[in-house]
This record gives C-alpha cells, structure tokens and sequence, in this order.
C-alpha cells in the first residue's frame, strides 16, 4: 500500500463495534479503518475477539453497537437483500473449513459458475472458460473442473473456496484463520498464493489468525485482541519487531500456543 492510496477516504470505517453474548462481552468497542488495497491482520488467542467481530462485518452475527461504514453505507444495518448482494458481488468470504465455503455436492466449477450467476452472469459457456481460468489461477488442473470438491485434498479444497470468492472481483475479502488446519508445506503454498491474488488484484482484505507468520507475511497493518478490546495496533513490522504490549510480546515470543 503507498501513499496515494492512503490519502484516499477509508474502503471501511468501523466505530465502537460491540457485540455481547448474555453477559459474556465477544468484542467492545473496537474501531478500525481499512484502506483500499490494503490488508489489515488481526491476532489474538482464542477468545480474544477477533472472530466474533470478523462474523459481526460479515453479517453472519448481530452486532449490539457500532457503525462499519462501507460506501458511505452502515453495513450493519443494512436490509437483508443488500448485505446478500453485497456478499455475493463487492465482498467475498474465506472460511477456515472450506467445506463451510463451499457447496460440496456441486462440481468445482458449478462452484466458482455461481457465484457469477449470482451477480447476473447467464452465458454458459462464458461461465465455464472463466471457471477454468479461475481454477488454473488457484492452481488446480482445469481438466478437474467437473469433479466435485470432496474428490480434493484439503488444501485443494481451500483454493477453490479462494477462486469462488475473488471470481467476482471483490473490493474486500474476509479471512478467517485461511490457513488453519492444513499442513505446513500445503500452508506456505497457499499463503504465497493468496499473497500474490491480493497483490495483484489491488483487494482490501481483514485477515483473522492466531498465526504470526500469516499477518507477518500477508498484513501491511496489525491489530492485536485480548478479551474482546484491541490492545496494541500499528505497522505490522513495528508491531511484531518491537511490541510494547505485554500480551503482544506474549505472542510474538510463541509462549501462547499456535
């Protein structure tokens, strides 16, 4: 990100984000901008918040308090056929469990076909050449774009749920720990991958991890989390190579475990 990019207006400005569970607080108060093209990362153990707040931009839970303005528009408030629209053309969701992502009974390119369906693509045969295009960009094998995604690996399976989400040419894309539960080697293959496609494509992105080397890798700003409230923010360098929080020490030092 440079900084002509940064004196542009924020992509998404989010204030006083709260969101409670009985008397249990998930997240309180939080306030973030994000700029485009910029890729904001967001740690913490479990329990510190991050997801929760990440599920709360995304609409898949009710926040209690706050504004998240996208557009000049509270997303948070939006009508329900909005937020969907929203969801299905300027944003896009990686889930950790691709499964989560995906619709496992539907061939890997009916996958990343309806996602363009949705935003009013209707030519089939333009839909499949931009469904193989978008598998070979994954780096899946075009020739597999009739098999369904149970037939791939775990690692296969998260590429494909990244070229369904970017397929529409998203703004923002939400990442929820994108690396989570896969192993090393197939970790690194895909981080390089997501970096390049963010890189590329210009996207604004909010990456939730426990993992320091995916925010180190991936993040040009950092937000650390801890019992809901943001405790320690900045430059991603500054933050990892010189934290001044105990508990983003804590991390940074590998004592909390990964």
């Amino acid at each position: 990100m440079n900084a002509e990019t940064m004196s542009e207006a924020p992509l998404l400005s989010v204030r006083g984000l709260t969101k409670r569970y009985g008397g249990r607080i998930g997240c309180a108060e939080v306030d973030l901008d994000l700029w485009p093209g910029e890729v904001l990362g967001i740690v913490g153990e479990s329990g510190s918040g991050k997801s929760t707040l990440l599920a709360c931009l995304a609409g898949h839970l009710e926040a209690d308090g706050g504004t998240a303005r996208y557009d000049g528009r509270d997303v948070l408030t939006l009508p329900e056929p909005e937020r969907r629209r929203l969801a299905r053309t300027d944003w896009a969701f990686v889930h950790q469990h691709a499964r989560d992502g995906l619709r496992m009974n539907v061939s890997a390119g009916g996958n990343v076909g309806e996602r363009l369906m949705a935003g009013g693509a209707r030519h089939y045969g333009d839909i499949r050449a931009t469904a193989e295009d978008w598998l070979a960009r994954v780096e899946i094998d075009p020739a597999r774009i009739d098999d369904r995604p149970s037939q791939f690996s775990g690692g296969m399976q998260q590429r494909l749920q990244i070229a369904r989400g970017l397929v529409t040419g998203p703004r923002l894309v939400l990442m929820d720990e994108p690396t989570g539960g896969l192993d090393v080697s197939v970790q690194a293959r895909l981080l390089d991958l997501l970096r390049g496609l963010v890189r590329r494509m210009g996207l604004a992105a909010i990456v939730v991890t426990h993992d320091i080397g995916v925010v180190r890798l991936l993040a040009d700003r950092l937000m650390v989390m801890k019992d809901g409230r943001v405790v320690e923010a900045g430059l991603t360098d500054r933050v990892l190579d010189d934290p001044q929080h105990g508990y983003t020490q804590l991390l940074v030092s590998s004592v909390l475990p990964t």
